[in-house]
């Protein structure tokens, strides 16, 4: 029922952008409508990858090493191992969400998988190497680096007291 509700508030929003668009003008809509197909075009197939090799990848990993390292019961330290593996992670969403889907089939648990989407949102290595400190002052990108440390910790904490969803 939630799903139906968030699906149908996102279509409410987009038909209010394009009527916003069709009454600045014309060729605003269309370049809009364009520049949307276009995007969606480019993203399916990386979607449709990602959801498939999800699959895939719960069906390759092996259940009971999953549950021995990110299960509900490794406590903290599948946390630790969850936001080590989501640092190393590459790939942008169509990779880390496919690996969490993954392991949420495989058997990991809620906590962990938090906490590797977290630390895979906020430390992926390659982005910190390749992007952020070349283009960023060094100060800058440490400080954001430690402040975000603690996060995927506290959201899995979070989660461990809230119990179950």
């Amino acid at each position: 029922m939630m799903l139906f509700f968030v699906e149908g508030l996102l279509w409410v929003i987009v038909a209010a952008l394009a009527l916003a668009a069709a009454v600045r003008g014309r060729i605003l809509f269309r370049e809009g409508l364009r520049e949307g197909v276009m995007d969606f075009l480019r993203l399916l197939p990386k979607v449709l990858i990602g959801v498939v090799g999800s699959g895939y990848m719960a069906a390759v990993m092996p259940p009971d090493i999953i549950a021995r390292w990110l299960g509900p019961e490794s406590g903290f330290f599948g946390v630790v191992v969850a936001v080590i593996g989501g640092a190393l992670s590459p790939g942008g969403p169509v990779v880390g969400f496919s690996i969490s889907a993954a392991a949420l089939k495989s058997g990991a648990g809620a906590p962990q998988v938090l906490a590797y989407m977290t630390a895979w949102a906020l430390f992926a290595v390659q982005r910190f190497i390749l992007w952020e400190l070349p283009i960023m002052p060094r100060g800058l990108v440490w400080t954001r680096v430690i402040a975000s440390l603690p996060l995927p910790f506290l959201l899995a904490a979070a989660a461990m007291l809230v119990g179950k969803p």
